[in-house]
């Protein structure tokens, strides 16, 4: 079972708001490749950071109104929050090692 959370327009800025710890959000869309290729990966890093940092997914033709606030004009895009602020993201496909050197850096930001 995938670490791997579903959000909405509903429930994006509650659930943001309400995080005591780093949040991960996939911004994707079931038509694009890159975003398939990408999944595995945001799944390995959810379930390796299990506890440390809450992983999310927002597909951008269900979620019209967070993607719009977030300027997401290409997908994949990762962004990294704390306090429901973004401290990091990027666009594209990346490797699970990049990937983690992003989260250590987000996660030892002190908060």
């Amino acid at each position: 079972m995938s670490n791997v959370r579903e959000l909405s327009d509903n429930n994006f800025e509650t659930t943001l708001s309400g995080a005591d710890r780093p949040v991960l959000v996939d911004f994707s869309a079931t038509w694009c490749q890159p975003c398939k290729a990408l999944a595995p990966t945001i799944d390995a890093v959810a379930k390796d950071y299990d506890g440390r940092l809450d992983v999310y997914k927002v597909d951008i033709d269900q979620a019209p109104s967070a993607t719009s606030q977030f300027g997401i004009s290409g997908v994949p895009t990762c962004i990294f929050f704390r306090s429901g602020k973004e401290v990091e993201r990027f666009v594209g496909i990346e490797d699970l090692r990049g990937i983690k050197e992003r989260v250590e850096r987000v996660l030892s930001v002190n908060a």
